[in-house]
């Protein structure tokens, strides 16, 4: 019987909620982004990945712990790590300078349908129809999202920048499975790979970019908060979430991530309302709901009887000389 026919247990079910933060963390990616827009992308990556390591080095000295024990990490560790994040900003990077925006956050956004695929490939995980079908809800309302009910037009001469949306894609839904897979490799190792990321964008803006800084204290905040969460904390509680949870549920789940973040923009006043975000909602929540239907059923309580014959059952395979009938015992005995 494979792991996914057992009942799940409250500890996966707390670590998938506990990854599902980071879907809300991301959401308020776009509205901070908003207000840092005249500061470089490498740039904004190198300070807030460096904000990250400092979080994820300060939570590992209020545990009593050394983080730099955690540097020694097989290399087979560090190269999913820091490819995985250094990697996935890159390539989406050049995607947005090389292709249309729409078009570039598209492609991209078939990671969370890509994580629900090569997660099927994990030992005791299957290919179900739940997670498939939810994720592709969640694509097609993302799709509708994005383009608000226009047509998309692909562009021979965007080839490149498709391509690099596409790898970006790819190489964020392999590190979210690999991460999974690579279970010596703990999640405060995290914090050695955000900052050799930081470092690694550090040189990219050093070559690609013009150093700017924010001209308002506004701005400050916005790039504090980035570090602080959608490109810090986010990647520790995703991390945790992915290693523990249920990766097929977080991979449809995330198509929320886009859904909030335009709700935020529209709340905040930087993006108007339109009839496409309704109809959105409709189906990312629906998919992420059949998405996660397995997982909620598996939560239901077994019967009392069950629980309690089971619970016997397993005591006495662990005890076989306990003696439940004693009076018996003595009967024989006389």
């Amino acid at each position: 019987m494979s792991n996914l026919q057992h009942p799940a247990t409250a500890d996966r079910l707390r670590a998938t909620m506990i990854g599902g933060t980071a879907i809300l963390i991301w959401s308020t990616l776009a509205s901070l982004a908003t207000l840092v827009s005249t500061i470089p992308p490498f740039q904004i990556v190198a300070l807030s990945f460096a904000i990250a390591s400092l979080i994820g080095a300060g939570w590992t000295i209020t545990r009593g712990d050394n983080p730099l024990r955690y540097a020694r990490q097989p290399a087979l560790a560090w190269l999913v790590g820091v490819g995985g994040l250094f990697g996935y900003h890159f390539l989406f990077f050049i995607a947005l300078q090389s292709a249309p925006p729409v078009e570039a956050n598209l492609i991209n956004y078939l990671w969370p349908l890509l994580i629900v695929l090569f997660a099927s490939a994990l030992p005791g995980h299957r290919l179900q129809s739940g997670p498939i079908v939810g994720a592709l809800a969640g694509l097609g309302g993302t799709l509708l999202l994005v383009t608000q009910g226009g047509s998309v037009s692909l562009n021979t001469a965007d080839l490149p920048g498709y391509a690099a949306a596409l790898a970006s894609a790819i190489i964020w839904a392999g590190y979210s499975v690999l991460r999974r897979h690579l279970a010596r490799s703990p999640t405060e190792a995290l914090t050695g790979f955000c900052l050799v990321t930081a470092l690694l964008s550090l040189a990219c803006h050093w070559i690609l970019e013009t150093t700017v800084w924010p001209d308002q204290a506004a701005g400050w905040l916005a790039l504090l908060g980035l570090g602080l969460g959608p490109v810090g904390a986010a990647f520790f509680v995703w991390d945790h979430g992915v290693r523990h949870g249920d990766i097929r549920v977080l991979g449809a789940l995330s198509y929320l991530t886009p859904l909030l973040s335009t709700g935020l923009l529209i709340a905040c006043g930087l993006a108007t309302g339109h009839w496409t975000v309704w109809v959105s909602c409709l189906l990312i929540a629906g998919g992420s709901l059949l998405a996660s239907q397995e997982l909620l059923r598996d939560r239901r309580p077994r019967a009392f009887s069950d629980q309690v014959g089971s619970g016997w059952a397993q005591k006495m395979r662990q005890n076989k000389d306990l003696e439940l009938f004693p009076i018996q015992r003595d009967r024989k005995q006389l």
